[in-house]
């Protein structure tokens, strides 16, 4: 079983609301608005978790994401990583996702990863959710050492 990431005592932000999103738990329920996101968004979605990274890829089902949702929801419950879906405030689209996972980088805790859907790279929310999400983690979570592969 993974080590929970987390002491048991502290309570996990359920969410982070703005004016233009709402950072929630993502859970099974997500998978048809997540894989959209997803799906149209592949090219600039590929290499967010690295450079040799191949996710996702053209050839991605609707039910592998749904296990790629489960096993996010079931490391939540475990407190060993945390992934969150990037909501539309009216709940009718899924704008991007964050993830907390431990770190593999000496002097870290946490690595956190945080993408948008290709059609809102445009009107500059990947800047606002990225800045929003540092000041959350910073404010609202106990970790000390946090790295944003790939943004600093």
């Amino acid at each position: 079983m993974n080590k929970p990431l987390i002491p048991v005592e502290f309570v996990i932000p359920e969410k982070l609301e703005t004016d233009r999103f709402r950072l929630r738990i993502l859970t099974v329920n997500d998978v048809v608005k997540d894989y959209d996101a997803v799906m149209t968004s592949i090219d600039h979605l590929q290499g967010v978790f690295g450079e040799g990274s191949k996710w996702p890829s053209y050839d991605l089902t609707l039910e592998q994401d749904l296990i790629d949702l489960g096993w996010h929801q079931k490391e939540f419950q475990r407190r060993s990583s945390f992934a969150y879906t990037v909501m539309a405030l009216d709940e009718s689209q899924c704008l991007g996702c964050m993830y907390i996972f431990p770190s593999g980088e000496d002097g870290y805790e946490v690595d956190i990863y945080c993408w948008v859907r290709k059609s809102e790279l445009g009107k500059g929310l990947d800047e606002v959710l990225f800045s929003a999400i540092e000041e959350w983690i910073a404010k609202e979570w106990p970790f000390q050492k946090v790295r944003f592969p790939g943004r600093s």
